[in-house]
């Protein structure tokens, strides 16, 4: 029998010499990443074999690490996955005595242990029935005591593996997919789960597994330097906040970045993205080649009962053209016999648009040939290549795994070397649900389907895939990713008038959802400001889709029919203007018959008079229902606290403002009223939760508010208190500014501050001790980020000077801080 024996450790090595040695490692900062993991795990290897022999085991025994500790990668805080083996010759009594002897020290220390005591029968049944517990002893390392016993358990753990692989690597994939949907995407993620969200270290040990089967094999150029550089983050993750914890939470992400030498936290995560991208590719390439085998090995048998038991010869695997110098085999897109990657520098785009027109995954052979291989394509672009860059944009989402192909090898950058500064580039707008380069992707994938409303669809494509190509420049991406993308263009081979178009397009992709959701678009210098912007209606139309497509590109949160009606508008106002057509004037503009009519029974009765209309709004996603829209009408006498008393009533109702139009109507005499102004507010309102309050209820409350026997602030403030605070990065303070509109009508302040209930109350509180006229708030919220735009004048409706409107900003700001 051969035995294994402490290296280093002697009996009176109790815990706290262990304890010692263990906290002085961690804290060498010249042993860092595998050298670390590696020394911690021999220190504690030392240690366990030492308390294993003072115990005076019996024969027949083994300490066997598994898992991580198996593969001697110990993080800080890791448990400690223990078997103690036995062949069941000696007393169960002596076995759990020296169980106790091992497990008991590793608690006192407080070091999370996941231990077993189990046979070799035992061990092999359980993996029988548990595949993680098999998973485990795949890594299978003996640690100390009878070494012959715990290699031949590995060795047949090994080969149950292989022989059960066609049964148990689906359950492998099925496990992999369910981890995915309840963690998410780890290299999209603000606060990703570095171990169990996809292309973490979870589906790392997966590959390993999958590898080990025999059956398939996974990429191995830079699969283990990403899964090293996973550990290294882990690793600073557990020194940096003492605990076990595999999330990179915000909070942590500056002192984690600061353990591994790291600029700051973007440069930390970047780093993460690219090494979980590089695991996410390997691992969606490993599983297609384990379902290619796996439905292989089933059709054989078929095949063998066909033939009468005799197996034949293996035909050729059939090849099917897709395009010059491109076949379809098993599944993929492969290169022809006959290609030259060498001369051929179209290739590359050829075979990704081919691909993605078939939805067919590109074969990574045919992508590393290509990488190693291809000729540069010249400057400009020749005509086939830059329609194969279209044709892959236009495929939809099958061009998505294609792209992230070339990716992997580096052909991207390649094509469009400033790809670089936006690859993994994380975004820290929650609204975003992808990295940078994944969102242009998903919204050139949101364009192609738009592509039958303009009239160039390829502009349309090209732009939707540059628009925030200036996020990786300082200063405002917009105007960054002009020039950018008029240089791209050019190198794509598009001419000089469309070239311009592209950058057009980009240095205002942002300009219709903004002007829709922030302006008063019944003030003709908001359209004319547009229309000047844009220059054609070509243009327009492709900033139309491009809005739509980047919207819902970005997240749930950013598109709604509300937003799109809003933008929808602003395009039939501006395409008047580029037609010629005048614009009505506003201050001529009569009150409907409906606010007339609510404004002679608010002048009568001299109370609020409320009329409430649910808008025909349909959701944009069946499954994501959107709350009722409704429009509000309140016509009241006028009176000061108008603003902040409707705007805290409907922040107790829970109905979220979207806009709101105030304007003072004068009654006739002819009417049968006595003459007098009255305030209508024309609000456009939306229920939080989907159930609207009752207009009697609303108006019983905005009497209340009015008169001052409602406390609004007081009942907002016990709202805000009953929830509990989340532990988070702090928000920055309100920043007001006065936006240069060049409207006639109105100075307009735009307000960005964290959205919260009564937001608007608190704006309207401010403003009433400033004299001045609030005619009409314009509402933005994206995540926990609102923007609301107010226009404002003096009493007498003039314009507010530019000192005074400069004062009316501050004094708005100090009072919202």
């Amino acid at each position: 029998m051969t035995t294994l024996e402490p290296q280093d450790a002697t009996e009176e090595q109790g815990p706290e010499g262990y304890a010692a040695d263990r906290l002085r490692l961690l804290h060498e900062k010249e042993r860092t990443g595998p050298e670390r993991r590696t020394a911690l795990a021999r220190l504690t290897d030392d240690w366990l074999a030492g308390l294993f022999a003072a115990a005076a085991p019996p024969r027949g025994v083994a300490l066997v690490a598994v898992g991580g500790y198996g593969r001697a990668e110990l993080s800080p805080r890791s448990d400690l996955d223990l078997l103690l083996l036995h062949d069941g010759s000696a007393p169960k009594e002596a076995v759990a005595a020296l169980a106790d002897r091992i497990w008991y020290p590793v608690w006192d220390l407080g070091l999370a242990l996941d231990h077993s005591v189990r046979t070799p029968a035992q061990a092999r049944a359980t993996a029988a029935e548990d595949l993680k517990v098999q998973l485990g002893l795949l890594d299978a390392r003996p640690l100390a005591g009878d070494a012959a016993l715990a290699a031949a358990l590995r060795s047949t753990v090994l080969a149950d593996w292989r022989n059960q692989a066609v049964r148990r690597l689906p359950e492998l994939a099925e496990l992999c997919r369910d981890r995915a949907e309840r963690s998410g995407e780890l290299r999209f993620l603000l606060e990703p789960d570095l171990k169990e969200a996809r292309g973490g270290l979870r589906d790392a040990q997966a590959l390993r597994a999958v590898a080990a089967s025999w059956l398939a094999d996974a990429p191995r150029d830079g699969l283990d330097t990403a899964r090293r550089r996973l550990l290294d983050a882990r690793d600073a993750l557990h020194l940096a906040t003492g605990r076990a914890t595999d999330r990179l939470a915000l909070q942590e992400q500056d002192a984690v970045a600061e353990e591994l030498g790291l600029l700051d936290a973007d440069t930390l995560l970047r780093g993460v993205y690219e090494a979980a991208g590089v695991v996410t590719y390997a691992s969606d390439v490993t599983w297609r080649e384990v379902g290619r085998v796996l439905k292989a090995r089933s059709a054989r048998p078929r095949l063998r009962s066909l033939l009468g038991g005799r197996a034949g010869p293996k035909a050729p695997a059939e090849r099917t053209p897709l395009a010059e110098g491109v076949v379809e085999m098993d599944g993929e897109a492969v290169l022809a016999l006959s290609a030259k990657p060498e001369r051929d520098p179209a290739l590359p785009l050829r075979a990704a648009a081919a691909a993605a027109q078939h939805g067919l995954p590109l074969s990574p052979h045919a992508v590393r040939r290509l990488a190693a291989t291809a000729k540069p394509l010249p400057v400009p672009w020749p005509a086939e290549a830059r329609e194969n860059l279209v044709t892959l944009l236009g495929a939809g989402a099958s061009a998505v795994p294609v792209w992230e192909a070339l990716e992997a090898e580096g052909l991207v950058t390649r094509l469009l070397p400033d790809w670089e500064r936006v690859r993994h580039r994380p975004q820290r707008n929650p609204v975003h649900t992808w990295t940078v380069d994944r969102h242009l992707v998903e919204t050139a994938v949101r364009a192609a389907s738009l592509t039958r409303r303009v009239g160039r669809p390829d502009l349309l494509l090209v732009a939707a895939l540059l628009h925030d190509i200036g996020k990786g420049w300082p200063g405002d991406h917009s105007v960054a990713g002009e020039t950018i993308a008029r240089d791209l263009a050019a190198r794509i081979g598009f001419d000089r008038t469309d070239t311009a178009t592209v950058a057009t397009v980009v240095r205002h992709h942002l300009l219709l959802v903004d002007t829709a959701t922030r302006r008063d678009l019944d003030d003709p210098a908001t359209v004319q400001a547009v229309a000047a912007a844009v220059g054609t209606v070509g243009t327009l139309e492709l900033l139309h889709a491009l809005t739509e497509a980047d919207a819902l590109a970005t997240g749930p949160a950013a598109w709604s029919a509300w937003r799109a009606s809003l933008v929808a508008d602003l395009v039939k106002r501006v395409t008047g203007v580029l037609a010629g057509e005048p614009l009505p004037d506003p201050e001529a503009a009569a009150p409907s018959a409906e606010q007339e009519r609510l404004a002679v029974e608010a002048l009568r009765t001299g109370e609020p008079v409320l009329a409430l209309h649910t808008r025909d709004e349909q959701p944009l996603d069946p499954d994501e229902p959107e709350p009722v829209g409704v429009e509000l009408l309140i016509a009241l006498p006028d009176q000061p606290g108008v603003l902040p008393a409707v705007a805290g009533v409907l922040a107790l109702h829970r109905l979220t403002v979207r806009a709101a139009d105030l304007r003072a109507v004068e009654l006739p005499t002819e009417l049968g009223s006595p003459p007098g102004s009255v305030l209508v507010l024309d609000w456009r309102v939306a229920a939080e939760y989907g159930s609207l309050p009752q207009g009697h209820r609303l108006r019983a409350d905005l009497l209340r508010a009015l008169d001052g026997s409602l406390d609004i602030a007081a009942r907002l403030a016990e709202r805000e208190a009953a929830y509990p605070r989340r532990r988070g990065v702090q928000a920055p303070p309100p920043r007001v500014t006065v936006a240069p509109a060049d409207s006639r009508l109105a100075t307009v302040l735009e307000v960005r501050a964290q959205d919260a209930p009564g937001l608007l109350h608190r704006i309207g509180r401010a403003l009433e001790g400033a004299a001045v006229r609030v005619r009409s708030a314009h509402v933005s919220t994206l995540g926990a980020n609102a923007v609301d735009t107010l226009y404002v004048t003096r009493p007498d409706g003039s314009l507010l000077p530019d000192e005074e409107a400069i004062d009316l900003a501050r004094a708005l700001e100090e009072a919202l801080g």
